[in-house]
């Protein structure tokens, strides 16, 4: 037991043993951390969006099945994210890993009997039920750490894999990092003011400056000064997901945006910035090209969905392809969680997309879902993150371009993208 942590009657006897072997060894994990961390105590946590259940090998099912076998159950509401396979579509291509098929569906299977409500999703945010401000949650999957310490103001560090688990079962996290108010603080400015109002308005602005900010930042804490009022969820998670991505940002603020951020001073804790970076048009582009490693020319695919798509996102892409039907030699896929395809399904705009050829998956990504036949060659998305990990992660080259340039270049079957938002100087 360690001695440095100040610990409660219960979380005695679990870390004695009084409350079973498995309780307890959850219990020496998460005090393994908070010793690491140096958190003088635990604190509880009402919820934990477990990242555990997606299998990178047996370990994990082996894991899992020890608790399982023990009786244990998540002692907070558990969700859960994606996994490798849609668990509720076939997989389609002849080449999938058996194993991994099984051995995917059987780890799903063990987080359901440990207490899971299996949403598998990477946004659990965008369902009801989601925790609100102020929570100490357990988050693990990048894009979510980002978006409820940003845009929802609950309180989470990266729990990494197993540790996320962990916690969730005794229900108690270290109270270090990001569960406290000195650590919250920004520690450098970027402000985009000079940037043009309808660029900042817009969704693929936020996915680029995500990625500009996480590049610039690594680990700190960014504060981000000029964005409008009326910046909406999805360009939240852009920023949230791109960053994560290219930084390791777990929390930023967006002044008179986000819940913790009323204006620059408070979100700086009162305190000058250690840098401010003025965002300039050229510095966007740059970044933007960045995520670009395609030359001009036909598509073998689209990808959306990276984090997976909202309600909102499809109302715009049914929108946006107004009936007109994707090329005959390029696949197009749509990400999303089970709740938002019902929800988009109950709205018509499943049925209007299938109409136009595209294909909607459930339960996973286009990164490894053995369901995705065309995941090579030549493929746009308007995901910053999608187009930094996947050509380390497949046989790709990737086209980075808005909602409406992916939708464009679907239907004419090769790269199209709309420049004249980006050549307005800053």
């Amino acid at each position: 037991m360690n001695e440095m942590v100040e610990l409660t009657e219960r979380d005695r006897e679990i870390a004695s043993g009084d409350r079973g072997e498995a309780l307890q060894f959850a219990m020496q994990v998460v005090l393994r951390a908070a010793s690491i961390m140096r958190a003088p105590y635990l604190i509880d946590a009402g919820f934990v969006h477990i990242d555990s259940c997606h299998y990178y090998g047996t370990a994990h099912n082996d894991f899992a099945q020890y608790f399982v076998d023990h009786g244990l159950k998540f002692e907070i509401p558990a969700w859960t994210n994606t996994v490798p396979v849609s668990l509720s579509q076939p997989e389609i291509r002849i080449d999938a890993n058996l194993t991994t098929l099984r051995e995917s569906r059987d780890l799903a299977d063990l987080y359901v009997d440990l207490g899971a409500n299996p949403v598998w999703t990477c946004a659990p945010y965008q369902l009801p039920g989601s925790p609100g401000f102020g929570e100490h949650i357990v988050g693990s999957e990048s894009n979510a750490v980002a978006y409820f310490n940003s845009a929802v103001g609950a309180r989470t560090n990266k729990y990494g894999d197993f540790l996320d688990v962990c916690a969730g079962l005794v229900g108690r996290v270290p109270f270090a990092g990001l569960h406290t108010d000195a650590a919250r603080h920004g520690q450098i400015v970027f402000d985009v003011s000079r940037i043009d109002p309808g660029l900042r308005a817009t969704e693929v602005f936020c996915h680029v400056l995500g990625h500009l900010v996480g590049g610039a930042t690594g680990s700190r804490i960014p504060v981000i000064d000029g964005l409008p009022p009326s910046t909406t969820p999805d360009s939240l998670k852009a920023i949230s997901a791109a960053g994560a991505a290219s930084g390791g940002v777990a929390l930023f603020h967006a002044a008179g945006v986000t819940p913790e951020a009323p204006d620059i001073a408070t979100a700086l804790g009162h305190k000058a910035p250690e840098k401010t970076v003025i965002v300039t048009s050229e510095m966007l582009r740059q970044a933007r090209d960045s995520l670009s490693t395609a030359s001009p020319g036909p598509l073998n695919m689209v990808a959306l969905g990276t984090p997976h798509f909202s309600l909102t996102e499809f109302e715009r892409l049914a929108a946006a392809f107004d009936q007109r039907p994707i090329h005959p030699d390029l696949t197009f896929y749509v990400s999303t969680s089970r709740h938002v395809a019902n929800s988009a399904g109950d709205a018509g705009w499943i049925d209007v997309l299938e109409a136009s050829g595209v294909n909607v998956t459930v339960d996973t990504c286009t990164y490894f879902s053995p369901a995705v036949r065309a995941a090579k060659g030549r493929v746009m998305t308007n995901s910053a993150k999608w187009a930094y990990y996947a050509p380390g992660m497949l046989d790709v080259e990737v086209a980075f371009g808005s909602l409406e340039d992916c939708v464009e270049s679907a239907v004419a079957g090769t790269v199209v993208r709309d420049e004249s938002i980006w050549m307005k100087g800053s």
